[in-house]
């Protein structure tokens, strides 16, 4: 049984159900029933067209479903619909599915769980062992997000902007668990990619690679986080890294630039210095100038105070974080490296400990009280 196969298949079977009138929910029931029977049938009596098999498998199932609570005239006219035997059409329907479950009726947290659900395949164990919550409570959101979706055909979609957000969401969870998100939205997106001609997408595509190349240098043995200055290059995937720039430059080569080209831009920069030292900065402080005029995000603003840091001196860098809010996540890590950097070795020492109290993740707040007792030391 090829397990892979079913995967593959399920996403545009799912679709397929529901754009002949099947609700989201029913549709999702049927398809699994439909790949249960083919774990049971096809190892004896493979199909020729497995994907027609399975819609025609998992079509029958709705009916049955249907039939069980819809009146005599209702499941007349349901059977007039049930598609002919034969192969089913080779076009592929995902790419609604991308849509659907980026609905704008949906919360982003709900729309990553149904797009890992109906697009990536992943079980819903396996989604609630990623995101590290019981499984009852993933199943809850699950179901909600497919209540509220039921019905909706098509007519309020997500657009390509809401359904690239919702992928970069998934890639930024990481992994844990038995399910890599990361690796998973790398899948999810090069299959988007394949189906729709969109520099934005190409984009996102190239961000993802790019940070991923730099993955196996990200943690120490004991699982501490290592900054980028201090990586080991050499770990770094080259061909991963050659990849993204290839595909960042197809798409900035169409001169429609949107904000994950530019992420993936300053990406590439870091990529493309053999040491820390080499580090294009003052061509980083220009992507994040486009960024800021795409986005107009404080976090944006953030990162370009400490790419300004690093190009022009920290106290340039610091007269930038004056501007901005000190209740941005990691504006005060921020002020205590470019403080560090600068040579006021007290105050960075205790901005170290004043932001690891508010890290957003134990991995941050262990780094950070490390640079405090490191600083603390230093002064002693």
């Amino acid at each position: 049984m090829d397990e892979l196969l079913l995967r593959s298949l399920t996403p545009s079977v799912l679709a397929v159900l529901v754009r002949r009138g099947a609700d989201f929910a029913a549709a999702e029931d049927a398809v699994q029933d439909a790949l249960v029977e083919a774990v049971r049938v096809w190892p004896s009596e493979a199909p020729r067209d497995p994907k027609g098999w399975l819609v025609t498998v998992a079509w029958r199932r709705f009916l049955d479903a249907t039939r069980a609570d819809a009146s005599r005239r209702r499941r007349e006219d349901r059977l007039d619909e049930e598609p002919a035997p034969g192969p089913a059409p080779t076009v592929d329907d995902t790419l609604q599915l991308y849509f659907l479950c980026a609905h704008p009726s949906l919360t982003p947290s709900s729309a990553v769980a149904l797009t890992l659900r109906a697009v990536g395949g992943l079980t819903t164990r396996q989604i609630a062992r990623a995101y590290l919550v019981p499984e009852a409570t993933m199943a809850q959101r699950i179901s909600r997000a497919k209540r509220t979706v039921s019905g909706v055909r098509f007519d309020r979609p997500g657009d390509v902007s809401t359904v690239l957000r919702v992928l970069y969401l998934v890639f930024n969870e990481g992994y844990s668990g038995d399910v890599d998100l990361a690796a998973e939205a790398i899948r999810l997106t090069r299959q988007l990619a394949a189906a729709i001609d969109h520099p934005e997408v190409a984009g996102l595509l190239a961000l993802m690679l790019l940070h991923h190349a730099r993955r196996a240098s990200r943690t120490g043995p004991d699982g501490s986080l290592v900054p980028l200055a201090e990586q080991d290059r050499g770990r770094w995937d080259t061909g991963m890294i050659a990849e993204g720039v290839g595909i960042l430059q197809a798409a900035l080569a169409r001169d429609r630039l949107g904000e994950f080209q530019a992420q993936a831009a300053v990406a590439a920069l870091h990529a493309d210095a053999p040491t820390a030292e080499e580090t294009d900065w003052a061509q980083i402080v220009e992507w994040y100038d486009e960024l800021a005029g795409l986005t107009d995000s404080p976090v944006v603003r953030l990162n370009r105070a400490v790419a300004v840091g690093e190009a022009d001196g920290p106290r340039a860098g610091l007269a930038e974080l004056a501007a901005l809010s000190d209740s941005l996540p990691r504006h005060t890590a921020v002020a205590a490296y470019l403080h560090e950097r600068d040579g006021d070795l007290p105050t960075a020492a205790r901005l170290y400990a004043e932001a690891a109290h508010k890290a957003p993740t134990l991995a941050e707040r262990d780094h950070l009280t490390r640079q405090a007792a490191r600083l603390n030391a230093d002064l002693r």
